[in-house]
């Protein structure tokens, strides 16, 4: 091991756990509210009454002061009350998403031709798609049964694979490019034999230990179960699926779970990890729907507090959006900026865009900087290339839609969307490091 080494191996080992685990985003939230069970945090339904309009008092004290947190199918809204809080207190929010780019079951999946057996799905997200190729794909997400209930599905071995087509039939591909159709030549295979409809869904009940008939809904997605891997001959990298963006709601759980431990907070830290930013964030569970918004003015209602009390708190409330850019590509370094070359293992990455892609302006650069330098931590800016817009992040959502004050960070890796990325071994450590010190004040 380089001598040059510091980050801690305790993070990295428990977040490849934790990428291993958590293959779809409903698996993540309830990997992440195991993880808050643990530290102390308790459930907290939306449809219970959380103050005293709901005819309880129990309902006002389980309001109190304390960790909670709500989750609704791939997202996680989680807090903790420090004793002291008033109505009025800011909040500080660490912001991430569950989904990552992937290949999604379609409604009749069981398709097929030529004797070969597939499964029909649809591409969901900016999916790189030449990585789902030739690769050992697993199932995983969770099916509806007829009474309402759900139960998470993770066939967590070798069951499909999309195959290349041979060079000997596609002797341009190493000097035009591989060419893929998304309908055509992304279907998996997994099996020999006709299809037949239900096949799919008998497999999966059968594995979930529930009737087939039973069955009535399902969100269904493949996944490399491939486990994730120290990298390097000084195994400073670490490569594995999902990054984007478990990483980040890795580093939250450890953030908030650190701060609950401090002795004063002058804010209440919030985690909020969202499902569909791979697709715009519009659903009910996403950034743009109303989830954040309706936990926090709760959370201040049921404490005692008016719509007055909301708006201050809401006033000098700030959110890290936390996801993952680009390291500088040895290979294409030209497409990227050439004043601003994030590095693995150089810290965090403070998003900047002046079109609003990402929400960082100079009072949060503020923000972040002294968060970092009280956690000791080293930090590096990205911008994107001017010729080559950026994408962007629940952070403009997060701001526009909740009126707050949000900076855009997160950690630098290559091979984004990909079904493998690679970032550096000490940035996990740092940016959760990073988020602490933010979430302490």
């Amino acid at each position: 091991m380089s001598s040059a080494h510091r980050f801690d191996r305790g993070h990295t080992d428990d977040l490849m756990t934790f990428l291993a685990a958590s293959p779809s985003p409903y698996h993540a939230v309830a990997n992440t509210a195991e993880r808050l069970e643990k530290a102390g945090f308790r459930q907290v339904a939306e449809t219970d009454a959380w103050d005293a309009s709901g005819g309880t008092s129990h309902a006002v004290k389980a309001m109190g002061d304390g960790g909670k947190y709500v989750t609704r199918g791939g997202a996680i809204i989680a807090w903790y009350v420090p004793e002291g809080a008033t109505t009025a207190t800011p909040f500080r929010i660490i912001g991430a998403h569950t989904d990552s780019p992937n290949l999604r079951v379609k409604p009749l999946p069981d398709t097929g031709s030529h004797g070969w057996r597939q499964i029909a799905v649809e591409l969901y997200g900016g999916t790189l798609l030449n990585t789902w190729l030739d690769r050992d794909l697993g199932l995983s997400g969770r099916i509806t049964l007829r009474d309402g209930s759900h139960h998470l599905v993770n066939v967590d071995r070798p069951l499909l694979r999309v195959p290349q087509l041979a060079v000997h039939l596609d002797r341009s591909v190493n000097s035009d490019g591989l060419k893929l159709d998304k309908q055509r030549h992304m279907t998996p295979i997994w099996g020999l034999g006709d299809p037949h409809e239900g096949d799919l869904i008998r497999f999966v009940a059968e594995e979930a230990g529930v009737a087939a008939e039973d069955v009535t809904g399902w969100d269904l997605m493949v996944h490399s179960v491939e486990a994730p891997a120290y990298l390097g001959r000084d195994q400073e990298l670490l490569a594995g699926p999902r990054m984007d963006n478990l990483l980040s709601v890795h580093a939250g759980i450890a953030a908030l779970t650190a701060a609950c431990s401090s002795a004063s907070l002058p804010y209440i830290p919030v985690l909020a990890a969202f499902d569909h930013e791979e697709n715009g964030s519009q659903s009910d569970t996403g950034a743009e729907g109303p989830l954040l918004g309706n936990v926090l003015e709760r959370s201040v209602f049921a404490r005692g507090g008016s719509f007055e009390d909301k708006a201050r708190a809401f006033a000098g409330t700030v959110c890290l959006s936390s996801d993952t850019g680009h390291a500088v590509h040895p290979n294409y370094s030209e497409r990227h900026d050439p004043g601003h070359h994030p590095m693995p293992n150089g810290g965090p990455i403070l998003k900047v865009n002046v079109n609003q892609r990402y929400a960082t302006d100079g009072s949060g650069r503020a923000v972040f900087a002294a968060a970092a330098e009280r956690a000791g931590v080293p930090w590096q800016h990205f911008v994107s290339n001017n010729a080559m817009p950026c994408g962007t992040t629940i952070g403009p959502i997060t701001a526009a839609r909740h009126g707050i004050t949000t900076v855009d960070i997160g950690v630098a890796i290559l091979s984004m969307h990909s079904a493998r990325e690679l970032c550096g071994a000490d940035d996990p450590h740092l940016l959760a490091s990073a988020l602490t010190a933010f979430l302490e004040g």
